[in-house]
Parts: C-alpha cells; sequence; structure tokens
C-alpha cells in the first residue's frame, strides 16, 4: 500500500480575497503542512480564512535544498501544500523545482485551479487569444534579455509579460526598439481596488508615461507579429539572391536538387517551373 502524501499546487487570490476557491480553502485546512514563497504575507491569507496549518517557507533562495526536504516529509506520508504570494504556485516562481522533484521521487502531485495574473489580464486584453506566449519578468542579465528581445521580433503569438513599475518605462522602451509599434494591453493591479486596462500602442503609451507616473504591477498582453507579415519580409529577402545562391543554401545541406526547388519555389511563392526557368536562363 502506498502511504506517500500528496503534494497541493494550490492557488491564491492576485488580489480580491473572494477569488480564492473552497477546494482551496478546506485543502489548506486539511494538509498537514503548507509551504509558502513568504510565510509574512501568506500568514495574512491563512489569518482571513481562519487557517491554522503549520507553514514552512519555500522561496528562490532555498528552492532546491528545501524541495528535498519537503518530498522526504511526503514520502514519509505527510500532505503538503504549496501556495505563492499570488496566483498560481509554479507560474514564474520556485513552485516549478518543487514540482519536478516531486515527480521524479513518485509523488502524487495535484494542482488546484484558481487565478493567474497572466491568463486574467490575457482574457480582457482584447488582444488574440487562441495562441499566446508568456515570458513572465524579462531576465535582467543583458545577453540573455537581448536574446529573448530578439526571439520575439518574429513571435506571432500574443505575448504577456510581467514588469514592475520602477521598471516599466525602460522596458517598454526595449520593447518598442525590438518589436516595432504594436497593439499593447496594459493590465495594471487586477482584481484589485484600483484595477486598470489601456489598450493602446507602444507609441502612445510611452507617450502616456512622460506625463504620468507608472504605479501598481503590470502584465504586457502585446499583440504578435503579423504572418503575412513576415512572409513578405522573408520573400523579400529571398529574393533579393540569385535563383542559383538560392539553390546552394539547400543544396549545401544535402537536399537533393528537385526538393531543393520545392523549397526555392516555396519561399518565392512561384511555381517549380518558374525556378526551372530561372535556373536555366542564369546559367545560359
Amino acid at each position: 500500500m502506498d502511504t506517500k502524501g500528496t503534494l497541493y499546487l494550490c492557488a491564491t487570490p492576485i488580489g480580491n480575497l473572494e477569488d480564492i476557491t473552497y477546494r482551496v480553502l478546506r485543502t489548506l485546512k486539511e494538509v498537514d503542512l503548507i509551504a509558502a514563497e513568504d510565510t509574512r504575507n501568506s500568514i495574512k491569507l491563512l489569518n482571513h480564512f481562519e487557517i491554522h496549518t503549520p507553514m514552512t517557507s519555500y522561496h528562490e533562495f532555498n528552492k532546491i535544498d528545501k524541495a528535498y526536504q519537503l518530498v522526504e516529509q511526503l514520502r514519509q506520508g505527510k500532505n503538503i501544500a504549496l501556495i505563492t504570494d499570488a496566483g498560481t504556485p509554479g507560474i514564474s516562481d520556485p513552485g516549478e523545482d518543487l514540482v519536478r522533484i516531486a515527480l521524479e521521487a513518485g509523488i502524487h502531485v495535484t494542482s488546484l485551479p484558481g487565478a493567474a495574473a497572466c491568463i486574467t489580464a490575457l482574457t480582457m486584453s482584447g488582444q488574440p487569444t487562441r495562441r499566446f506566449t508568456f515570458e513572465a519578468f524579462l531576465p535582467r542579465d543583458k545577453k540573455e534579455r537581448a536574446n529573448i528581445l530578439e526571439e520575439l521580433k518574429t513571435e506571432t503569438r500574443t505575448i504577456i509579460l510581467y514588469e514592475a513599475p520602477h521598471h516599466l518605462i525602460a522596458t517598454l522602451e526595449e520593447l518598442r526598439e525590438a518589436l516595432g509599434d504594436r497593439s499593447i494591453s496594459l493590465c495594471r493591479e487586477l482584481t484589485k481596488k484600483y484595477e486598470d486596462i489601456q489598450k493602446t500602442t507602444l507609441d502612445d503609451v510611452l507617450l502616456y508615461f512622460k506625463d504620468h507616473e507608472p504605479r501598481g504591477e503590470y502584465v504586457l498582453v502585446i499583440s504578435g507579429k503579423d504572418r503575412r507579415e513576415l512572409e513578405e519580409q522573408a520573400r523579400e529577402a529571398w529574393e533579393k539572391l540569385s535563383f542559383s545562391e538560392h539553390m546552394a543554401i539547400y543544396e549545401a545541406k544535402e537536399i537533393p536538387r528537385k526538393e531543393a526547388m520545392k523549397l526555392v519555389a516555396k519561399d518565392r511563392g512561384i511555381s517549380k517551373r518558374d525556378v526551372y526557368q530561372a535556373l536555366l536562363s542564369e546559367e545560359s
């Protein structure tokens, strides 16, 4: 008989305390231990709902060593709830490491759904929601940050980012330089008293912040690159090459000539026969 405990990932409110679920409240009362990102912050939540379960800290600076300690307790049969400062554990926080280590140890892990700032912002943003990519906070390391911004230049999905008020303007300026002027929805203080959303453009929002100081926590929801525009840019780049040069790129990868001709035709939006005729013309 398996006597291991269960790790419960419990979503907590991102602002409005009424957004907690009955299931999360019951679980937080019934588990043996609550692992919290910041016990000083979480005690306010637990006191509000009269939950007296013991707590321990689990955060960015102890996430690996503490994860193994928690997993050992789970092995011994204890049930543990993981909570973050706000929202769903494992989303842009150290919870992902605990989940990975627990699963590797054969511990049962379950997630109790609830608030997540990224999804809350996306649904109210007015931006396309079918396809999106979540980058959380852009890294502070300059090289890593530059690499991600470079990748986002050609991202066709809606982009979701987090940013603190004191970094917001600098981040918006970097995004404008990297992405060009895009549609953006700035979602601020989600579910709280001063919740606000601005659906605007990067150019216009930068003008706005010349006269307004950013306040509160922000979620940025940015439109992806138009796929047709990307295809046109790619086609223009290919057309700068001769057909022979274009063919050489694929043949250097040991792609058979007939297949290479198909790829060249696709890149340029023309027929394979047109490619064949152009190659004959260049070779004559």
